[in-house]
C-alpha cells in the first residue's frame, strides 16, 4: 500500500502555473505537433512515466501519428520509417533526457543543427526539458500514474 503524497498543484500553485504556461508556449512553438508528441513520448518512455506515455500516445494518434510508429518508438534507431529530422530530434531527446550519460558534444549539436534552425532547436529543447520536468513531478509525487484500461 502506497502512502498519500504531497499535492504539488495546491502546494506550489505559482510553479505549476509556470509549468502550464510552458505548455502553452510549446503549443505555439516551431515544432509540429506530431514530432512534439514523439519527443514527449520518448522522454516519458526513458523516464518510466506510464501516464505520460499513455496520454501523449493518444494525442499523437489524434494528430495523425500511426500506431506502428508509436509501437516501435522505443526502438526508433532500428526502424526504417523515421525520417532524418525525426531521428535528429529523437537523438537530441535521448541525449538531453539522459544528460548524466551525455556530452551533448559539438558533433551532436552540428548533426541536430543540420535538421533544425536555431529557433527550432531552442523550441525542441524547451519541449524536452518541460516533458522531463512533468515526468519528474508525476513520478516523485505518485500522481497521474494510473493508466486507464481501454476496452
Amino acid at each position: 500500500m502506497s502512502i498519500e503524497r504531497a499535492d504539488y498543484y495546491s502546494l506550489a500553485p505559482k510553479a505549476m502555473n509556470g509549468m502550464n504556461r510552458l505548455g502553452t508556449a510549446i503549443e505555439e512553438s516551431t515544432i509540429d505537433t506530431k514530432l512534439r508528441r514523439l519527443v514527449e513520448i520518448r522522454v516519458s518512455q526513458i523516464n518510466g512515466c506510464a501516464y505520460c506515455c499513455d496520454t501523449h500516445s493518444e494525442q499523437a494518434r489524434e494528430a495523425g501519428e500511426t500506431q506502428q510508429r508509436l509501437d516501435v518508438l522505443a526502438a526508433w534507431q532500428h526502424a526504417n520509417f523515421f525520417d532524418e529530422r525525426e531521428k535528429a530530434a529523437l537523438t537530441w531527446t535521448e541525449e538531453l533526457t539522459r544528460i548524466e550519460q551525455s556530452e551533448t558534444s559539438d558533433e551532436l549539436y552540428r548533426y541536430v543543427s543540420q535538421h533544425f534552425s536555431e529557433q527550432e532547436l531552442v523550441d525542441l529543447t524547451v519541449i524536452i526539458n518541460t516533458m522531463n520536468a512533468w515526468n519528474r513531478y508525476a513520478i516523485a509525487f505518485g500522481s497521474m500514474t494510473e493508466v486507464r484500461v481501454m476496452a
